[in-house]
């Protein structure tokens, strides 16, 4: 028995990729780049790290 095949008439994500956009409308959108690791609370006060 074959598996069933799967069609859309809508293009893939990995096929048709966004177009460019602008960096300055990037962060319009969502704001600024995040640092990956952010301290605590404790550790900024008392400058740990």
């Amino acid at each position: 028995m074959s598996s069933p095949t799967f069609r859309s008439s809508r293009p893939d994500r990995w096929t048709d990729p966004k177009g460019f956009s602008d960096a300055g409308l990037r962060r319009m959108t969502h704001g600024k780049i995040q640092p990956m690791y952010q301290p605590t609370f404790l550790e900024r006060l008392f400058g740990a790290r």
